[in-house]
């Protein structure tokens, strides 16, 4: 947030006392560090001008170079000195309020700005404030009014809309999100202009708005395709890696926000590799996310962090994320040996937390998500730093060693898509948690699902789904009529939005049915209601194609050239079934069809997921903690010997040898034999 500081008054050609005129020209070098963005040293100026003369201007200076310090402790005893000082000063209970922000005090965020002083009016920029600090406490409603506030006494600031559209958007009203967003890029957002187009694009997406969305993402890439390659930029990697099938653009926009994650951090000296060579030393595994709780990251990998081998590797979490109180973060502690709670911390911080700890490989699961750490990566605080599961491509950062896939989602072919080395586990990347929930199906009136219909699935978040995608669903009830097609309804524009769609592609509305999201167990137990799981493009189901097959539900899919692309084909050869992925929208489509129209295959591949649920390493976190472990000892061992990342290959394991010829063509049963393939 940018505020506009006072200026002190400046002492009198003479006369003036010796200790005004030292505070005023340590307030000038001050100045002169901040233009320079040396904040530190700019602190300290301030800080000495504010000891020499008691005027507020000095103290508010203070303050803010500490929180552009990072140094948000030492912003807040200056900020409550302030207060006690000069408790009609309004600017002093706003920065208060941006540092105890950096702590992660969110509601004491919103007590200094809700409890002024008698006499004490918000301004524009006190209510932007409170409303980004009702904002992280997820009181969204109050949030907007609070920008509502703010902008009815300055209603050009182009960052406040931005921040309105954001809490319109966590109400799960994403049209009204994407108005607040394009208003603000209307004002001028300036170097945030790409990010925030990005966002936009997102958010056409998630409420299915797509001519909107398509002129929204036609602007992103034109103003990307005027930006000189590798320049430090804001962008949004996230939405170009699930909507644009071109990987090497999507490289380009990784490597604009690495290099960005990196402009302002102050890297750690290079951290040595030696020490994890002493014997009887195990190697230290750190992994890093904001996700250490109910959350698809946490319940994908818990099972593979318990089964951990602990006589060789200690293993700490550094979390920067919510304690939800949740059975999952319980778990997920009590499945390490160190939890490093570190929400609040700032990245300067993490990173060197995680050096204090010794760490030998930092394993990143955000990537260019909500709660990046690529800041943290990018101080190198770790001899060697991985990206695996959390982000669906590559990083962009030179400072991450190695990218985590397989030789589907990440075959080899693919190295110059990444910025990383391709580090390959011998079968699928993703993991999988075989003590989860494994409920009996649900009936189908439970969900007003009709008992006799055949029930096509596409429990995607709406972003997902695209007019093309769609376009071949409707086909698919057009050629079946007794098929309905099975929704997410993952926001309150959805059902409408999509009714609308069909009913333009000649489907009736009753023949499309949205389900509520609801707790996990229930979610599994509705899925098995399921004939087929319809997969999306360019952007797969990841966990919830998992979470498919686990419940006996087969998955069609169709392969395309990104990472994103290929998660499913992954998961589905790991479950023995590659019949399923198609290479042409036209494959996909009679497959899919050719299973409606075939009630035996359709069985025959649910008792065949079910038997899997017990052989395949897909469900087998014990194994994949193995596999992992294998993996980032080849990773140490070339640290070790002095040689540079390379790109490792998928070790043969000759216990995966199995018999030829097709799993269920084995069983006699001849499955999807005739489907096209592209």
């Amino acid at each position: 947030m940018a505020l506009v500081l006072p200026t002190p008054s400046s002492p009198a050609a003479a006369g003036a006392p010796a200790a005004q005129v030292r505070a005023h020209k340590r307030w000038k070098a001050g100045q002169a560090h901040a233009s320079q963005q040396q904040w530190p040293s700019a602190a300290e100026a301030f800080d000495q001008a504010r000891r020499w003369q008691a005027e507020p201007a000095y103290a508010i200076a203070a303050v803010h170079a500490h929180i552009k310090a990072s140094r948000p402790e030492q912003a807040l005893v200056v900020a409550q000195q302030l207060h006690a000082d000069h408790p009609q000063v309004l600017i002093g209970y706003t920065l208060e309020s941006h540092a105890l922000l950096a702590l992660g005090r969110h509601e004491s965020a919103v007590r200094c700005l809700e409890g002024l002083p008698p006499g004490v009016v918000k301004d524009h920029d006190a209510w932007i404030s409170l409303g980004v600090s009702l904002q992280r406490c997820r009181r969204h409603e109050e949030a907007i009014q609070a920008f509502m506030q703010g902008l009815a006494q300055k209603m050009d600031n182009a960052v406040a809309h931005f921040r309105l559209g954001m809490s319109f958007k966590d109400l799960g009203m994403k049209a009204e999100a994407a108005e607040c967003v394009r208003t603000a890029l209307a004002l001028g957002l300036g170097s945030s202009e790409l990010s925030a187009r990005g966002q936009l694009v997102f958010l056409e997406r998630e409420a299915c708005r797509w001519p909107q969305a398509a002129l929204a993402m036609q602007e992103l890439r034109s103003a990307l395709g005027r930006t000189p390659d590798h320049v430090a930029l804001e962008t949004g990697p996230f939405p170009h890696a699930v909507f644009v099938d071109d990987p090497l653009e999507q490289l380009k926009v990784a490597r604009h926000y690495a290099a960005h994650a990196q402009a302002s951090i102050r890297p750690l000296p290079r951290a040595p590799a030696a020490a994890a060579a002493a014997p009887g030393r195990r190697l230290r595994l750190g992994y890093a996310s904001a996700d250490f709780h109910q959350h698809a990251t946490s319940q994908l990998m818990v099972q593979m962090l318990e089964c951990h081998d602990r006589e060789r590797f200690e293993v700490t979490l550094f979390s920067t994320g919510p304690d939800d109180q949740s059975a999952m973060r319980r778990r997920v502690k009590a499945a390490c040996e160190h939890f490093e709670d570190l929400r609040g911390f700032s990245f300067e911080r993490v990173a060197q937390r995680v050096r204090e700890c010794q760490i030998d490989i930092l394993i990143d699961l955000k990537g260019a998500t909500h709660d990046t750490l690529l800041p943290v990566f990018a101080c190198r605080p770790a001899p060697l730093q991985v990206t695996w599961l959390g982000f669906p491509g590559t990083t962009g950062a030179a400072y991450i060693d190695y990218f985590i896939g397989d030789a589907i989602v990440t075959p080899l072919a693919h190295a110059g898509h990444f910025s990383e080395k391709i580090a390959q586990m011998p079968h699928c990347y993703q993991p999988n948690d075989a003590h989860r929930a494994q409920p009996v199906p649900s009936p189908r009136a439970q969900w007003g699902v009709p008992e006799g219909a055949l029930v096509l699935c596409g429990f995607h978040q709406s972003y997902k789904i695209s007019p093309e995608v769609f376009d071949v669903w409707c086909r698919l009830l057009q050629s079946e009529p007794r098929a309905v097609l099975w929704l997410l309804q993952w926001n309150v524009n959805v059902q409408r939005a999509l009714q609308a769609a069909a009913a333009a592609r000649g489907i009736a509305s009753e023949r499309l049915l949205f389900a509520p999201v609801v707790p996990l167990q229930d979610h599994l137990g509705r899925l098995a209601c399921a004939d087929v799981y319809l997969d999306a493009w360019p952007c797969n189901a990841h966990t919830t194609a998992g979470e498919a097959l686990w419940m006996g539900v087969p998955v069609v899919t169709l392969i395309g050239p990104t990472f994103a692309q290929r998660v499913a084909a992954s998961l589905l050869t790991a479950v023995k079934l590659p019949q399923l992925v198609c290479e042409t929208p036209a494959a996909y489509e009679a497959t899919v069809m050719q299973l409606l129209r075939d009630a035996p295959t359709r069985q025959a591949l649910r008792a065949h997921l079910q038997a899997q649920r017990r052989q395949s390493t897909l469900f087998d976190g014990q194994r994949f903690a193995r596999d992992f472990e294998a993996v980032v000892g080849r990773m140490w061992q070339r640290k070790l010997t002095g040689q540079g990342p390379e790109a490792l290959p998928a070790a043969p394991a000759a216990a995966d040898a199995g018999p030829a010829g097709h799993p269920l063509a084995l069983q006699g049963v001849g499955v999807l034999s005739n489907a096209p393939r592209g």
